[in-house]
């Protein structure tokens, strides 16, 4: 093994190789003559060969037959390390490499698009990959195993990771387009039916944590993790619903969007990743643009959802 091989002594060997002269060579990588001799015959030391015949009078130096196999094998490694620093720099500059972030179904369908196409024009190079569970399950183990960089959660988020607040996703009544306009009692949904997600569901579950507070009795007659479902069997006639914003699409005009009075709590987002791992610059870069996108579209649902 030659362990004591350096960098320097095949930069030297490949030097003096193409420009011919030990002097040519020092100029070229800006080191003295002597240097260069001194690089030489250390390389020469680690491998065990002479790799130039150094003739007298004027005539150049050339290669010996090891000096050949060596320089061959030198030009490899010098490329590599050089394909390896153009490679690092990028990465570093957050325009190369793979980012797998964990989602969930409003967040991909609301926000992720403009947030993917942002980051596209920025490092088009970048690959993108989402996951998405409905339930959110096996997220953290994702992160912690190193399969994702980061994940979208809703709620509290625990201790073992970091965390970045994206944004508070107001609930609104999803109900019959021909209620009242104005907020919708909140008390008057006990015993209604109603459609909503599994009691699986983190979202479902906070909204039933609310309900439970204020004593307001569920009856739930429909329950799926399609939130197009959900609102499509409001729409229906089926029964109301009680949504995060987000998950609402506010073009359907077979319902109407109401706020609740009282409100409930509103579902928490936040993104999160790895404590005992750094991010990469392209991570940085999306949890980033995907903050500003996330606080804009949150800002128009507020505006456009509940005045319906």
């Amino acid at each position: 093994m030659w362990t004591d091989l350096d960098v320097r002594h095949l930069l030297a060997l490949r030097a003096v190789a193409e420009e011919g002269t030990f002097g040519k060579a020092a100029t070229r990588l800006g080191f003295t003559q002597s240097a260069v001799s001194h690089q030489i015959a250390s390389l020469e030391q680690v491998v065990d060969a002479r790799l130039f015949d150094r003739p007298s009078g004027p005539r150049r130096p050339t290669l010996t037959p090891a000096g050949r196999v060596v320089l061959r094998h030198a030009e490899i490694m010098l490329a590599q390390l050089e394909t390896a620093e153009v490679e690092l720099d990028r990465h570093r500059r957050g325009i190369a490499g793979t980012i797998a972030i964990g989602t969930f179904q409003s967040m991909t369908a609301v926000v992720l698009p403009t947030t993917i196409s942002h980051f596209r024009r920025e490092a088009p190079d970048i690959e993108i990959r989402l996951v998405q569970e409905d339930p959110l399950t096996n997220y953290l183990d994702l992160l912690f195993t190193g399969e994702l960089d980061a994940c979208l959660t809703v709620g509290p988020t625990p201790d073992s990771v970091n965390s970045l607040l994206l944004g508070l996703d107001p609930h609104v009544a999803v109900v019959d387009p021909s209620t009242p306009a104005g907020p919708v009692d909140t008390y008057s949904f006990s015993g209604q039916p109603m459609i909503g997600q599994p009691k699986t569901d983190a979202c479902q579950q906070l909204v039933d944590t609310e309900l439970e507070r204020l004593g307001i009795t569920s009856n739930y007659v429909f329950n799926s993790y399609d939130n197009g479902a959900v609102q499509a069997m409001v729409g229906a006639g089926m029964g109301i619903a009680i949504m995060p914003l987000l998950t609402v699409d506010p073009g359907d005009t077979s319902v109407a969007i109401r706020q609740l009075d009282p409100p409930l709590e509103p579902r928490m987002i936040s993104v999160v990743w790895d404590k005992d791992r750094t991010p990469s610059a392209a991570t940085e870069r999306f949890i980033e643009i995907m903050a500003s996108v996330c606080e804009q579209k949150l800002a128009h649902a507020a505006e456009v959802g509940p005045r319906r």
